[in-house]
């Protein structure tokens, strides 16, 4: 239930330093040079290692009109379900909006089955995000869900989504050092991943020592591994991993290797003891978009044809 072994990847052709983004994007810098020609090698490197691995992966052109710096992350907009659900979601920036295309959904039907598509997005108009498995984080195998409360995910529309889609929700609030300020993190995902047995988290972010520990004891609970990272290690985007499956069912742990080589000795065997590392160079797309290897992949666990 955790892992899919197909996962859509929106081909860049305009990215760049997204200034609407940027307001709580604390991890976005913007670089001279050229960036959508970096960043374009840094993808298309990234794509050969997962095919290499024998993981599907859908390839989608992005396109110049409208202009979306930010599409390369896929699955902030939409979520693709077991039970043939597509969800849209709500976003903040509005450039990133226009990542919503309908012509990417009838591709992904060419192999798969929807059934039903949930529209979340009107939902913008009271100014109220819920930016899709960047700010959730789902625990398939328990219907768990959770969700750092942020200008891109919305609480009361969180506990909604949960609701709705029989997940379990569990709230809390983090942060991060930007400059002087201690501000929220504004994604859920760049801080905690979740795999079939273990869960990685920075929860040195969770400040709020009730909400910390409902988390651990939540984690617990539900039978997984709590491999924990530290800020500085989350900074370079230990948090922003995601496990997948090839077509054999072998199990992967995907991040950039600047997550990597964040990581400690003893971290590194926390996680292969489950599952091999796949990790690449993303530092162009990291610095500039401010997202990392997870929030370029969107799971798709909708039925094949």
């Amino acid at each position: 239930m955790q892992t899919t072994d197909t996962v859509l990847m929106i081909e860049p052709v305009a990215f760049g330093f997204n200034e609407q983004t940027a307001v709580n994007n604390y991890f976005q810098v913007q670089q001279e040079g050229n960036v959508q020609g970096e960043a374009l090698k840094e993808f298309n490197a990234f794509v050969e290692k997962l095919r290499v691995k024998g993981i599907n992966v859908i390839t989608i052109k992005d396109t110049l009109d409208p202009k979306t710096p930010d599409s390369i992350f896929p699955n902030n907009w939409v979520s693709f379900h077991r039970d043939g659900k597509v969800v849209l979601y709500p976003m903040f920036a509005e450039n990133r909006r226009l990542e919503r295309r309908s012509d990417i959904l009838d591709q992904i039907k060419e192999q798969f089955n929807i059934n039903e598509i949930v529209d979340y997005s009107e939902i913008e108009k009271e100014n109220k995000f819920l930016e899709g498995t960047g700010s959730m984080i789902f625990d398939h195998d328990n219907k768990i869900a959770y969700g750092s409360v942020s200008l891109r995910l919305d609480e009361d529309l969180f506990r909604k989504f949960c609701s709705e889609f029989g997940f379990q929700p569990v709230v809390f609030h983090s942060y991060q050092n930007a400059g002087a300020e201690r501000l929220p993190i504004y994604h859920t995902n760049v801080m905690m991943c979740v795999a079939d047995k273990f869960v990685v988290i920075c929860l040195d972010c969770i400040d709020d020592e009730l909400e910390r520990e409902k988390v651990i004891e939540t984690i617990k609970n539900s039978g997984k591994e709590l491999i924990e990272i530290s800020e500085d290690q989350m900074q370079q985007f230990a948090g922003n991993m995601l496990q997948v499956q090839n077509n054999s069912g072998e199990k992967f742990l995907v991040m950039s290797q600047s997550a990597y080589k964040s990581l400690k000795p003893e971290q590194v065997s926390a996680i292969e003891k489950y599952c091999e590392i796949i990790y690449s160079d993303l530092e162009v797309i990291e610095t500039n978009g401010g997202g990392s290897a997870r929030c370029m992949l969107a799971e798709v666990f909708l039925p094949k044809k």
